[in-house]
């Protein structure tokens, strides 16, 4: 389980992090290598959840995920823009993360 945990924090930032050098590439104007390495980050991404272990099928990492990535989004603003989410936010969040936990973790029948 460890080992699927870390593989989902690698995927988030991965993610969050290559999402956001796109955004300042088009959005801030940063220069276009911003842009590029945003997208090289961002394909890992898209290989980090298919490490996952063999009875994680694709629906189940990726539904599992999406509430990992809640959590991460408001956290990356927090830490990265400054921007602290507030209670609603936090809430959500909170639901979202325990919706992945069950989704991914929940002990199932053979």
């Amino acid at each position: 389980m460890l080992a699927s945990v870390l593989l989902f924090v690698l995927a988030g930032l991965a993610e969050i992090g290559g999402g956001y050098l796109v955004w300042l590439w088009l959005r801030e104007g940063r220069p276009w290598w911003v842009g590029l390495l945003g997208g090289l980050v961002l394909v890992l991404y898209g290989i980090l959840p298919a490490l996952q272990p063999q009875s994680f099928d694709f629906a189940r990492t990726y539904a599992a995920y999406g509430g990992l990535f809640i959590v991460f989004s408001l956290a990356w603003g927090g830490v990265v823009e400054g921007k602290v989410p507030d209670l609603p936010s936090l809430w959500g969040a909170g639901l979202a993360l325990l919706g992945a936990l069950v989704i991914a973790y929940w002990p199932r029948g053979v």
